[in-house]
């Protein structure tokens, strides 16, 4: 396993781009999480700017230490941004995957090449059993998406949001 700064690393799908997120990403992050885009998700969009630099500031040292890692997905051809992903609790032999996709991208398959690029990656690098991957119980694309990388049902986590059901997903490796 490999535990280093991982603000550096870059991964790369057919379409997309994925750097690890820096401060230059800020604004265009926050301008997409809305409301809508959140109401599967276990936070809600921070009431300003300044709410969101106190979030993504926490990232960045994470990131540094190994702990997690956070991309800025982009697609390939135009450098737009789709989303973020990433994943939790590197160091351990189940880390967790998350991801979101900019709502005017939703439904283009970004979801899907996006989290199976980040399985890969950290497949490769961290070799874990498998990897959480909590989702909605009302989100039928995130469950479909889950359930399309081999993951398999395993469980309910509490959330105060919604009935949240874990996944887990096999590592993917080349």
């Amino acid at each position: 396993m490999i535990y280093s700064d991982l603000s550096q690393c870059r991964v790369n799908s057919e379409r997309l781009l994925l750097t690890p997120f820096s401060a230059a990403d800020a604004d265009e992050v926050y301008q997409a999480i809305t409301p809508t885009l959140t109401r599967f998700m276990s936070f809600e969009p921070e009431p300003s700017a300044e709410a969101f630099a106190e979030v993504w500031q926490g990232w960045l040292p994470l990131m540094r230490e190994g702990e997690e890692i956070f991309f800025v997905v982009r697609r390939r051809e135009d450098k737009q941004f789709v989303g973020i992903g990433g994943v939790r609790n590197l160091r351990s032999p189940t880390p967790e995957l998350g991801l979101w996709v900019k709502e005017d991208q939703h439904h283009q398959g970004y979801g899907r090449e996006l989290l199976q690029a980040i399985a890969r990656w950290a497949g490769e690098r961290y070799r874990p059993h498998y990897f959480i991957y909590p989702v909605a119980e009302q989100n039928i694309p995130s469950r479909r998406l889950a359930e399309a990388l081999g993951g398999e049902l395993n469980g309910r986590r509490e959330n105060i949001k919604f009935d949240c059901l874990v996944y887990h997903i096999p590592p993917f490796s080349e």
